[in-house]
């Protein structure tokens, strides 16, 4: 599972959402329509070894969402709901009925799928769905620094208070971590990750949003498959369980070994065949 990702060929494509942003997405593969959407700072490219394997059944459609990629950007009156304005109008052009979503992707996938019945069958990877309250402390210090030209900075105080991080990187000096992070992320992971921070704060603050909302998410009929990380704190892990039970068609499976970016990177081909699996 661990051997390089042979990569084919996509073929991007552009489509007008409902308020005449561009919104684009590459293609690879052939049979049934399957839509990909991915997480925050995140970009198509980022899924496309995810997208390599599912495109041995299915043709993929790898969404860059607003903001990213070739795609316009969120714009100033960004909400949740642009999102699936966005979604719908990729599933129109595709005619795609079945749906995988990463993190936020996941969020704007239910938060679709409770009000259009357009996919068949959505499979999910640690889904943005909030069960109960947010850390949000973290996001005025992050926008001072992005104001003030510090991505570094601003990433710091993300990763210390979003809630996703382990313990002991919580506990390091602002500075030391800031010095890490510079050595740590840089190269083209880091050239395609800096242009998304001002965006990643944007989604947060959806995410955010949709506290006190988990019911709302019942009215998801399509069959879901729920995945996580075996490495995922537990507290996540709650958060996922009480999704499950909400969603009335629901199976919630862990993946051993893999933590929140399990759908990206080397360990894409785990979660690309489990999700085969369930979608085929």
């Amino acid at each position: 599972m661990n051997q390089a990702i042979q990569i084919p060929q996509t073929h991007q494509r552009t489509v007008s959402s409902t308020d005449g942003t561009p919104i684009s997405y590459q293609t690879i593969g052939a049979g049934p329509g399957l839509i990909v959407l991915g997480g925050a700072l995140r970009t198509s490219h980022d899924y496309l070894p995810l997208a390599s394997v599912l495109a041995r059944s299915f043709t993929v459609h790898v969404v860059d969402r607003r903001g990213r990629g070739a795609s316009g950007p969120q714009g100033p009156q960004y909400t949740l709901g642009k999102e699936v304005e966005d979604l719908l109008v990729v599933q129109a052009e595709t005619g795609a009925r079945l749906a995988f979503g990463h993190s936020y992707g996941g969020l704007v996938l239910f938060e679709t799928a409770r009000s259009f019945q357009v996919f068949e069958r959505i499979a999910v990877y640690e889904p943005g769905v909030p069960a109960g309250p947010l850390p949000t402390d973290w996001m005025a210090p992050y926008r001072e620094r992005l104001a003030a030209g510090d991505p570094y900075g601003a990433f710091v105080h993300f990763i210390r208070g979003s809630g996703g991080a382990p313990a002991f990187l919580t506990k390091l000096p602002h500075w030391y971590l800031r010095m890490a992070l510079r050595i740590a992320f840089r190269g083209p992971s880091w050239q395609r990750m800096r242009p998304l921070l001002q965006a990643n704060l944007a989604e947060h603050e959806q995410v955010a949003a949709q506290q006190g909302r988990l019911a709302a998410f019942a009215a998801v009929t399509a069959p879901v498959l729920l995945l996580c990380g075996g490495r995922t704190p537990r507290a996540s892990r709650a958060n996922f369980d009480a999704v499950r039970d909400t969603l009335p068609n629901a199976t919630l499976e862990s993946l051993p070994g893999l933590n929140h970016f399990g759908p990206e990177g080397k360990t894409a081909p785990v979660v690309a065949e489990r999700a085969l699996q369930f979608l085929l």
